[in-house]
């Protein structure tokens, strides 16, 4: 019933990018109030309160005690959609919290936690109409919107509990989209590059040459560099995605940008709906024009997974990998700085 459960969400949320929903038009007015970084209620995650960014789907994974000398800045999803009136979601929406903390913070932000110290702001999102809308106006500025928010946040972030500390950056979707502009602005012509132990920007697609100064990672221990990756089912490609070799692809089971096929064996656990289960060997990896393919996943349930873009399960697809390989990268930063 757990694996039925699991192929039940992938499917429900996959079937998300379709939903028919128009906000009216951006108007300032109707804005959502900002957030004031300095409550730790604006951080879905964050060290000094528990939260689902500290669990761990089984004890294999813990890898000791969360690390205090690394820090890892989330930014999450879309997790804002349905009917909605505003372009920007209520961070006073206590429904709306309950759902981004009970996905994407527990399925992703997870990954990270042994790590280093795991911080995840709430932001005003936008909704995820603003992908998908004709009013390319009013999407620009709900995006830019939420954007500032993050901007906000990880300046507070800087100014009052990094305190010099390697920082790792991750993030889904909206969020990876958000998170390009945070590396442009904050990292890719700024001292603070040095600090940069990894990027992670997972489910957007991110230009090979998109910075200056961080390039895309070209083997598993690599640091100051960013990985990047779009799960598709093995032979598709999604209609009016962007798609080439311009588009940087990091295989998520091998971690370098070389085309060769990963098979099942190389993947240590996949995670799925009930966050209990690591499954090895669940799902491979190719990168092909500028996605990564993988066969349809098999598991009780999973005849129920009809969708061929598995972007819901970026990073869950290879849970464990992803979080094998930000210790690795975290021990390798440490080490190369420290002689």
């Amino acid at each position: 019933m757990i694996r039925f459960n699991a192929a039940f969400l992938l499917v429900s949320m996959l079937a998300l990018v379709s939903c028919n929903v128009r906000p009216g038009k951006f108007e300032s007015t109707s804005v959502p109030s900002a957030p004031d970084y300095g409550d730790l209620y604006y951080w879905a995650a964050h060290p000094a309160k528990e939260d689902p960014s500290d669990r761990v789907p089984d004890s294999a994974l813990t890898n000791g005690s969360a690390r205090t000398d690394v820090d890892v800045f989330f930014l999450h999803p879309t997790i804002y959609f349905g009917k909605a009136k505003s372009w920007n979601a209520d961070l006073h929406d206590q429904k709306l919290n309950a759902e981004t903390d009970n996905s994407t913070i527990l399925h992703q932000a997870s990954i990270f936690n042994a790590a280093g110290r795991v911080f995840a702001p709430r932001y005003r999102q936008a909704h995820l109409k603003a992908f998908f809308t004709k009013d390319k106006k009013s999407a620009r500025e709900a995006l830019d919107l939420a954007y500032s928010d993050l901007a906000s946040a990880f300046q507070y972030y800087l100014d009052h509990w990094n305190q010099g500390r390697p920082i790792i950056i991750a993030a889904h979707s909206q969020g990876s989209r958000h998170a390009v502009r945070l590396l442009q602005d904050f990292f890719d012509h700024s001292p603070l590059r040095q600090k940069l132990v990894v990027a992670y920007i997972v489910g957007w697609p991110v230009a090979v040459d998109a910075f200056g100064n961080i390039p895309v990672c070209q083997t598993p221990e690599q640091t100051g560099c960013f990985c990047s990756w779009r799960t598709v089912k093995h032979g598709f490609y999604p209609k009016g995605f962007p798609k080439g070799d311009s588009i940087a692809v990091v295989n998520p089971l091998t971690w370098t940008t070389d085309p060769a096929p990963a098979g099942l064996d190389l993947n240590q656990g996949t995670v799925l709906k009930k966050f209990s289960l690591v499954k090895p060997g669940l799902a491979d990896a190719r990168i092909s024009n500028g996605f990564i393919w993988a066969h349809k996943p098999r598991f009780p349930g999973s005849f129920l997974l009809v969708k061929r873009n598995y972007h819901i399960a970026d990073y869950n697809l290879y849970y464990a990998n992803v979080r094998e390989n930000a210790l690795g990268r975290v021990q390798s930063y440490l080490h190369d700085t420290s002689n």
